[in-house]
């Protein structure tokens, strides 16, 4: 049904320190990006049937406050107005998630008409606002019948995925052309399988190695499913990676930081791009991988543009007593730090591709995630400024156009994130919008950081001589 409009304001700020723009190509992509159960709420309507997060986010202490995506932003009803957001904004692309219960809710079985309705309608719109929608069909909301049957550590998992991928780029893929076949897949291995800090909140090696294997392995059985769905597609995968640095130059100390990057890093790299499992990492975990004759091929699919989320870098030192991949996490003394207590490093970003260019052979990047948390302030009149979060955009775009000027094939940039949004375990106290949201309300007020991306965006175009229009993902 529809619903009342709440209020949006728009206030100008001055212009952005930031004066490289003219480094990124004149077809230069920027975006926004968001995740279906983090904005869309909505979780009991047209069909759709709960996620692993619905059950997580519901059991007690799992997420700080024990707040949960019931309504979160309210996009499922209130789409339209994000989507002028967006437009007012200038970007001129969208990287959202299609949530997988909503469209197959007993995750292999009949599809949800419904449930497809609404991303029709939602890519409609975004391109009547122009704005090219770019779909990821996994953002860690697997539908809990298929969790109730093993999940990911099971091989069927990947089968399903394949299956819900299919369906969704044949209902959308005559007008949607960019598509990610999993987000993070660490976090959903790694961390909801082995640390216990996400949905399915597991705290098992072994699980968490098996779900590792199939995610990949239904990347890669996906991938093929939307080629052969919607031909012409452009298949990538997100991965979120850190540079990794020992605390020190003990022999002990420059190993862990050799198993973490392995951890981080080259675990989801190697396999996509046909270099098999690290076997080293596989030495660490001791865990045999579930295997069969043609997975390697699968998973190594030919990738048509890579992903990269970064956040932050990480340092670590030996830690022989603690859980694989035996390396612990060390904060170096004096640096600046976000809100969510990450080290800010915009060199990261730009060592992160270059690596991805020049080790991987990238041919295609994307920077499908950067953003910061920071305790926003809201003044008496309303508006939002949020300093430290436009410094950091700025600071991580001017890494990203140096990368650029060194031969990287960045194609694209997706601040993370368009809304404030259901921050998985910490809730709604950690804001990472350039859109400041009142949940109480609904109100959408644009921060200061908006405001400077949108100064960005203008002065690259101006740049490049590109007018209103932009880059195409």
């Amino acid at each position: 049904m529809n619903r009342p409009t709440a209020p949006v304001t728009f206030e100008r700020t001055p212009v952005t320190e930031f004066t490289d723009a003219a480094a990124f190509p004149p077809d230069f992509a920027w975006g926004t990006a968001t995740s279906a159960y983090q904005i869309e709420g909505a979780v009991a309507e047209d069909g759709r049937s709960p996620s692993i997060w619905d059950t997580f986010s519901h059991t007690p202490g799992a997420v700080d406050n024990d707040d949960h995506g019931d309504t979160a932003c309210d996009h499922y009803h209130r789409w339209r107005e994000d989507v002028a957001l967006m437009r007012r904004l200038g970007t001129d692309a969208y990287r959202l998630s299609v949530a997988w219960p909503r469209v197959m809710p007993g995750g292999d079985g009949p599809v949800n008409a419904r449930g497809l309705d609404f991303y029709d309608r939602l890519v409609d719109g975004l391109l009547e606002a122009g704005v090219t929608p770019s779909v990821t069909l996994y953002h860690w909301d697997l539908p809990q019948v298929l969790q109730d049957r093993g999940g990911w550590p099971e091989r069927d998992t990947a089968h399903h995925l394949a299956a819900y991928a299919s369906a969704v780029a044949e209902r959308l893929g005559d007008r949607v052309r960019h598509w990610a076949t999993l987000n993070e897949p660490l976090c959903s291995a790694w961390i909801g399988h082995l640390e216990g800090r996400m949905a399915p909140g597991l705290t098992d090696l072994t699980a968490a190695v098996r779900a590792s294997y199939h995610l990949l392995l239904g990347h890669g059985l996906a991938a093929a499913a939307v080629r052969a769905a919607a031909p012409g597609a452009r298949v990538g995968i997100v991965n979120n990676l850190s540079t990794v640095a020992p605390a020190s130059d003990r022999d002990e100390d420059v190993a862990a930081a050799r198993r973490m990057d392995g951890h981080t890093n080259r675990w989801w790299l190697d396999p996509v791009h046909g270099r098999g499992f690290p076997p080293d990492m596989l030495d660490v975990y001791g865990v045999d991988l579930p295997e069969r004759e043609g997975d390697a091929a699968v998973i190594a699919a030919p990738l048509d543009w890579l992903g990269l989320n970064y956040y932050f870098p990480v340092t670590v030192a030996d830690d022989p007593s603690g859980p694989a991949p035996f390396a612990r996490q060390v904060e170096r003394p004096g640096a600046p730090r976000t809100g969510m207590g990450w080290e800010v490093d915009a060199g990261g970003i730009e060592a992160l591709l270059m690596r991805l260019t020049d080790e991987y052979g990238a041919r295609r990047l994307y920077v499908t995630e950067n953003g910061s948390c920071y305790p926003d302030a809201v003044r008496p009149d309303g508006s939002v400024h949020d300093e430290e979060r436009a410094r950091y955009l700025e600071e991580h775009l001017a890494a990203c156009a140096r990368a650029v000027r060194k031969g990287a094939p960045l194609a694209g940039y997706f601040a993370w994130s368009l809304l404030d949004n259901f921050e998985w375990a910490y809730g709604y106290a950690k804001r990472f919008g350039l859109v400041h949201v009142d949940y109480a309300t609904q109100r959408r007020t644009v921060k200061t950081s908006g405001h400077r991306y949108a100064e960005i965006i203008r002065a690259h175009r101006g740049a490049a001589g590109c007018g209103e229009g932009g880059g195409q993902v």
